[in-house]
């Protein structure tokens, strides 16, 4: 059951990083130069309020050099890319594992 939460989870975040892949080419098509949105910018766009909640637990909870050196630059980098890693790894941590034969 849980493999196949997070195959299907993996699948969702990967066709999402698709999507901002695709959108941010097209992008780059009708300005005649490269475009790239970052994860910052999508989620800003998406939930405004939900980003900044994550960032007002972060600083209140969490050391304030976890939010400055690992978040924020994890946040910096494009949409696509981070959405294309988070699915990959959850499709492989929700991978059927190969049954073994046994042999007679």
């Amino acid at each position: 059951m849980l493999a196949f939460l997070l195959r299907s989870l993996g699948l969702f975040v990967f066709a999402a990083a698709f999507v901002a892949l695709i959108a941010d080419g097209v992008r780059s098509l009708a300005v005649d130069g490269v475009v790239v949105t970052s994860l910052q910018t999508t989620w800003a766009f998406l939930s405004p309020a939900t980003l900044q909640q994550v960032e007002t637990v972060a600083k209140g909870s969490l050391p304030p050099y976890i939010w400055t050196d690992m978040i924020v630059p994890v946040l910096g980098l494009p949409a696509f890319a981070v959405g294309g890693v988070l699915g990959i790894v959850l499709l492989l941590l929700g991978r059927r594992r190969p049954r073994h034969a046994l042999l007679a």
